[in-house]
């Protein structure tokens, strides 16, 4: 596996001692909301006909098509900025219909090329929308997956079903990393269901730390709630500064992101938010100023940009660049923009 590596070279400055030089590998983890990453057949079941040719988005092979180039374009220069010509190490998704558009997306060449795999569990929403992970078995192996089921607790919702939540454990620079894929209940769902989300995530993440108290856990996907709001703070206690983080908290890198420099994934009514978020367990961290890598560690952060998954014209100039807006096919991307954390580990 070590050959696959991807090696950057760092000059570590040791007090008033001389530079000494060494190897770390870095791998990028990434998120990316499809926006409606559906193909153009019916599943029975599924509240999906707004999605075929004779739908309200005239969904059809062509349209399918250059979708699936388009967010694999994303996809494959996710993590490039840090690693050219490697990119992420694996990418949590939402908004993908089923295992078909999956096959299809990773069979696009630009994700080929690097030989990405997927996971997917069909799930209970009534759209038909899942969550999935696409990884490359180069720097992450899957040893066991599993769909934890999002659970209403109120009695009048008892027949409503929802997204659960994507679980995956595996192998990453020889040690036990687990990525649990979310995408909490909407806007218009009420906080209360975002912020029960946050509860429950909260207590799968501790399960697996119980059974394994080595495990780093990623928790990842549009919360369609801002670092700042209480499902994700208190909730599912995501922090906002490192030096904060107790035992049984998270760390959240993109807090400070959108509080202090007003950036982020999606935009409405001319404001942005940040609902697109990767946080991490405490074993994931430096404190202290501390810079020991020695073990798998965070590095850096950032929100994945590009000229093109923009608007450039019009009234919605500056805009994030969608598949399809006001009933108008734009050839575009997502309402979305990806998120990016690197991790690193020195090499022996």
């Amino acid at each position: 596996m070590k050959k696959y590596l991807f090696f950057l070279m760092f000059t570590v400055l040791f007090g008033a001692k001389v530079n000494a030089q060494k190897k770390f590998s870095v791998y990028g983890v990434g998120f990316y909301n499809q926006e409606n990453l559906f193909d153009y057949t019916h599943d029975e079941g599924k509240n999906d006909m707004a999605f075929t040719p004779n739908g309200s988005y005239k969904w059809n092979k062509m349209k399918y098509e250059s979708k699936l180039r388009n967010m694999s374009k994303v996809l494959a220069e996710m993590g490039t900025d840090v690693l050219p010509n490697v990119g992420c190490a694996f990418i949590g998704l939402s908004e993908v219909e089923n295992a078909h558009v999956l096959d299809d997306l990773t069979a696009q060449p630009a994700l080929a090329a690097r030989g990405y795999k997927y996971v997917h569990i069909e799930g209970p929403d009534r759209r038909g929308i899942d969550c999935a992970l696409i990884y490359n078995p180069k720097f992450f192996t899957v040893r066991d997956t599993k769909l934890v089921p999002y659970v209403y607790e109120r009695a009048e919702d008892a027949k409503r079903a929802t997204r659960g939540f994507l679980t995956v454990s595996g192998t990453m620079a020889d040690e036990h990393v687990t990525v649990v894929v979310c995408h909490w209940p909407s806007r218009g769902a009420g906080s209360y269901y975002r912020e029960l989300a946050g509860k429950q995530v909260k207590v799968l993440k501790d399960s697996l730390l119980q059974d394994d108290p080595n495990v780093k856990v990623l928790v990842m996907g549009d919360m369609n709630d801002d670092p700042t709001n209480k499902s994700m703070y208190e909730c599912l206690s995501a922090k906002a500064n490192i030096e904060e983080v107790g035992a049984g908290d998270m760390y959240n890198p993109w807090y400070n992101v959108l509080a202090k420099e007003n950036i982020g994934t999606l935009q409405y009514q001319g404001k942005w938010n940040l609902f697109d978020q990767i946080v991490m367990t405490p074993n994931f961290l430096n404190k202290n100023n501390q810079k020991d890598f020695s073990s798998l560690k965070y590095w850096k952060h950032q929100v994945f940009r590009r000229d093109y998954l923009f608007q450039e014209t019009g009234k919605y100039k500056g805009n994030t660049k969608r598949t399809t807006a006001g009933g108008v096919w734009l050839d575009g991307y997502s309402d979305h923009l990806p998120v990016v954390v690197y991790l690193m580990k020195e090499q022996k």
